[in-house]
């Protein structure tokens, strides 16, 4: 137990230490191109008039800038040091404490994930109002996923060894082509089939902001099509693995000794064939959940859902980087703890791998 818990702190510590190194990455790169944010917002408040002179207006441009920059924290140099280039002389210039990244970096350390370049408001409260709909949109797509692949995956070993025929066959067809949709076809196709008047029209369009009055019901319905987008998307990759390796799995010498004694195919696929098969499964789950993520961009964006993925693709498009920053840390933050998570699974399913620190 004592070095389970040492893996374990050493694990998050690494994925902590990846996540900030990527962050700080993005967040460097972002700030170089910040002039775009402030031309945006210099555009906004461009209210000059033909009247006013080109010098005066020039002027009057020349401080909005400044202030717009002051106001977003841009006037400050962007790291501890800089490099500058005079008469073929090159000198570094120390800039102490009191520059971009070191501000960004204190405030990331006590909470803070900076100021929007959009209002200059706090982006932390917004992006905790949007993990309220992606953690739950998420953390359901990946309970669906997990358990669809492991029904789906025993249903299809458990048939002929020789070739898939009949009903598993189709099914089979049917889980390959799905596996080469994008993600955004099979949403719009779930809309048009389950939300269209001209179809079923069974399920609400959008998933929107809920009323207060709103039953809980109604809510849990409007995250049925966003959800479902995201298990098709996952589901044929994970149940097509594990029908493989399980197929594979009752062909080798034990299933045939277990065979010999009585045992039935579907307990042989659930008691023995199914735990050698895992290992396989979990390295595909430690890709599955920041996959999810990413695909949240998607849904969220289709489905109106005020999530992460709405947030980022407003972001991007309106070049606030702080917001695109935290993103990018949110998103590196699931991959490496995904990643620390299967090494946990693996050990725990294979008592034969042992855990380092």
């Amino acid at each position: 137990m004592r070095l389970l818990g040492r893996w374990l702190a050493a694990q998050v510590g690494r994925a902590f230490l990846a996540a900030w190194a990527i962050a700080s990455l993005v967040f460097l790169l972002s700030r170089l191109d910040a002039a775009k944010a402030t031309d945006l917002l210099l555009g906004e408040t461009d209210n000059l008039g033909t009247a006013v002179l080109r010098a005066d207006a020039d002027t009057i441009q020349h401080q909005a800038r400044q202030a717009i920059e002051q106001r977003l924290g841009l006037a400050e140099p962007l790291f501890y040091t800089t490099r500058t280039q005079q008469a073929g002389t090159v000198s570094w210039h120390w800039h102490g404490l009191h520059n971009q990244y070191h501000r960004w970096l204190v405030g990331l350390l006590h909470g803070h994930l900076g100021l929007s370049f959009r209002d200059g408001q706090p982006i932390g409260p917004r992006w905790r109002a949007a993990l309220a709909y992606t953690i739950p949109l998420t953390f359901l797509a990946l309970l669906g996923a997990i358990v669809g692949a492991l029904l789906v995956g025993l249903v299809l070993a458990d048939g002929p060894q020789a070739a898939l025929s009949g009903w598993r066959a189709g099914l089979h067809t049917l889980l390959t082509g799905l596996q080469g949709l994008p993600l955004f076809a099979l949403a719009l196709g779930l809309l048009f089939a389950f939300a269209n008047p001209d179809m079923l029209n069974i399920l609400p369009a959008y998933a929107g902001s809920p009323d207060d009055e709103e039953l809980w019901g109604q809510r849990a319905l409007r995250l049925v099509l966003p959800v479902l987008a995201l298990v098709l998307a996952v589901l044929p990759e994970l149940a097509l693995l594990l029908a493989h390796t399980l197929r594979h799995e009752l062909s080798t010498g034990y299933a045939t000794t277990a065979r010999a004694k009585g045992l039935s195919n579907g307990k042989l696929l659930r008691r023995h064939a199914l735990p050698n098969a895992i290992l396989p499964l979990l390295t595909a789950l430690a890709g599955l959940l920041p996959a999810l993520v990413a695909g949240a961009v998607v849904v969220e964006t289709i489905f109106a859902l005020p999530g992460t993925g709405r947030l980022l693709a407003e972001a991007v498009a309106m070049h606030d980087y702080p917001v695109v920053v935290a993103g990018v840390l949110f998103t590196a933050l699931a991959r490496l703890l995904a990643l620390a998570l299967a090494d946990a699974l693996y050990a725990w399913a294979d008592p034969r791998i042992r855990l380092v620190p």
